[in-house]
């Protein structure tokens, strides 16, 4: 395949990100690939295998949602890379526990057991509320002032 093709399951999943206006989560599990590889090759290996099975194949199959396959591929990369809990915040900010399958359009985080490490976005909304901002500057970013305002 050249640069210039993509194959049957990047186009299902692009098309699907057209169609709903998402946020492409992709953007965060190739650094946490990326850093399971160095921490975990066994890991790594078992997270790739998963991604041929779990993702590529049942978008290329037509078998579900290209979008919640994605998300829940990410999900599992982010625990085998930091046990812990995904959860899910609010609108107002608040946490519930994950309860597959997954929605592009909820704040998606996962929160590893050790406090040292920052939380892990699986999925964010394409445009979050002011409080699942706030939760993302604090537990993903780490920001504890509030910006200034101009």
């Amino acid at each position: 395949m050249s640069e210039t093709e993509t194959s049957p399951a990047e186009s299902r999943f692009a098309r699907r990100l057209e169609e709903t206006g998402a946020r492409d989560p992709r953007e965060f599990y190739r650094g946490l690939l990326r850093e399971l590889k160095e921490a975990d090759l066994e890991g790594y290996e078992e997270m790739v295998a998963r991604y041929r099975t779990d993702v590529v194949t049942p978008i290329e199959e037509g078998e579900g949602d290209p979008l919640v396959l994605w998300l829940a591929f990410g999900a599992r990369v982010a625990g085998r890379l930091h046990p812990g809990r995904t959860v899910v915040i609010g609108e107002d900010g608040r946490a519930t526990p994950f309860a597959p399958p997954p929605d592009h359009r909820q704040l998606l985080l996962h929160l590893p057991d050790d406090v040292k490490t920052r939380a892990i976005p699986v999925g964010i909304p394409a445009d979050p509320t002011p409080a699942q901002a706030a939760t993302l500057d604090l537990l993903v970013r780490g920001r504890t002032r509030l910006p200034e305002s101009a």
